[in-house]
């Protein structure tokens, strides 16, 4: 992903937008541009991916006419607070330091971690001790940076704007391992050419206190009425397939059961 594409879009610049009535109200999604499959910047400058189709579905659902912008995740919540968007819809984990500033709708699909390592990689064992002096990469301002400076105190580890650089130096060979969200790395390691580099390593990462209860949407605090009308639209695109339709497009799986 060009750093310089994603700048453009972060300042705003809408990238889809949805049709609807001519009086329909308007609202706008804030994602991040840099997290495929989930979300993605195309070649043409949309935005496109998992959390893209799902937000125009409910936003079909609820009669809105929504556009999607890209912002950096550093400044996505501050984004949404500061009114930029209406709405966070970017694989964005349930926790409880983040319910502080904003209020998430129902989890639109279950979330977990895992860690990364090159394929030939003699990392077997995931304790503090067995990664002792390992350098370890993951996104700033994520879960997954939580996670593994609160578990690996005596490793090196180095934190990166985007998950696409975090991809590249593990790929590159300039950090030894990775802790990242499971589906995205199930989709790099198994469907990009660099990605080939690497594989999924150990058990699951599935403490609460780090992926929260799920992936939700985030509004802001005063904003419960539109949070009451995402979760009933998230029922009924559920109930009604559009859910799977959007599903089976990027998974194998069921990613709101994880079966």
């Amino acid at each position: 992903m060009k750093t310089t594409l994603l700048s453009v879009l972060a300042a705003g610049a809408l990238a889809i937008g949805l049709a609807a009535p001519a009086n329909a109200e308007k609202l706008v999604i804030g994602t991040e541009g840099a997290y495929p499959p989930f979300n993605f910047v195309q070649t043409d400058g949309t935005i496109a991916g998992f959390d893209v189709d799902i937000g125009l579905a409910l936003c079909k659902q609820i009669g809105a006419e929504c556009t999607v912008v890209a912002q950096d995740w550093d400044g996505i919540i501050p984004g949404l607070l500061a009114k930029k968007y209406d709405m966070i819809i970017a694989s964005m984990f349930i926790t409880e330091e983040r319910k502080k500033q904003v209020d998430f709708s129902a989890p639109y699909y279950k979330a977990a971690m895992t860690h990364v390592v090159p394929k030939d990689s003699a990392i077997t064992e995931f304790t503090p001790e067995a990664l002792k002096g390992k350098v370890i990469g993951a996104q700033s301002g994520t879960t997954q940076a939580e996670y593994i400076q609160a578990t690996y105190p005596d490793a090196d580890i180095r934190l990166y704007p985007t998950q696409d650089e975090v991809n590249l130096d593990l790929a590159s060979g300039r950090i030894d391992l990775q802790g990242g969200d499971m589906l995205p790395m199930l989709d790099w390691t198994t469907k990009s050419a660099d990605g080939a580099c690497c594989k999924l390593a150990g058990e699951p990462i599935t403490d609460p206190k780090f992926v929260g209860e799920g992936v939700g949407i985030a509004v802001r605090k005063e904003d419960g009425d539109l949070r009451e009308r995402l979760n009933k639209a998230l029922d009924e695109i559920r109930a009604n397939g559009t859910y799977k339709t959007i599903n089976d497009k990027y998974f194998p799986i069921d990613v709101y059961t994880m079966k």
